[in-house]
């Protein structure tokens, strides 16, 4: 199994936030800190080299001292332009990292435990690909990307238009680690302010 310094993370905040009226919505506070802070807090000791993928301001998120790119890809082509950035990036900045953790970054619950369970369910089903998944349902923005399926996520991209991660991810083998979703889903995410209001009752509960 791969040491963490061997796998790459990704944050995906370059999102445009329309549920939100637009904005950085990562930055919003939730507790007294932005709710990037809590995902990061989470996200920090789960992988080595830290890209933060963000297509507004660069200098709003110049405090987290992290590296930052904006999509490589033209157009707002989502969350997978995201992934693809973090690819090419570690191929790039982190040659000796094979793997690349994906993370949105409007989930401040998110697992401690994420990324290396991705990896044990890869090794286990022999995969090429992990996406996490609770309730029943999946969520592969929360994913372990092998950083040599690069070339094939830019040629979908940009031969292919194709912008949904299931649409992609259908031509590989993909594990599916279902986490538990109580007393609280992990993968809870703030969208709208009523979120924002719910993720502080939640926050409260954990102490």
């Amino acid at each position: 199994m791969a040491d963490t310094a061997q796998i790459a993370g990704v944050l995906l905040a370059g999102g445009l936030a329309r549920r939100m009226g637009g904005g950085d919505k990562c930055l919003r506070p939730l507790a007294g800190k932005p709710i990037l802070s809590h995902v990061l807090e989470r996200v920090r000791p789960q992988v080595g080299p830290l890209l933060l993928n963000v297509n507004s301001d660069q200098s709003h998120f110049q405090d987290y001292k992290l590296p930052m790119a904006a999509d490589v890809i033209e157009g707002h082509a989502g969350p997978l332009a995201g992934i693809l950035t973090g690819m090419e990036w570690a191929a790039e900045q982190a040659p000796d990292c094979a793997w690349l953790a994906s993370f949105a970054t409007d989930a401040p619950f998110l697992p401690d435990d994420l990324v290396a369970r991705l990896m044990r369910a890869i090794m286990a089903e022999d995969a090429e690909i992990a996406c996490a998944a609770s309730n029943g349902r999946s969520h592969p923005v929360f994913a372990l990307w092998p950083v040599a399926l690069r070339d094939a996520l830019r040629h979908a991209l940009v031969a292919e238009d194709i912008r949904k991660i299931d649409v992609w991810t259908a031509h590989y083998p993909v594990a599916t680690v279902e986490f538990e979703a109580a007393p609280h889903d992990p993968f809870f995410n703030a969208n709208r302010p009523e979120d924002f209001t719910e993720a502080e009752r939640l926050l409260g509960e954990l102490g």
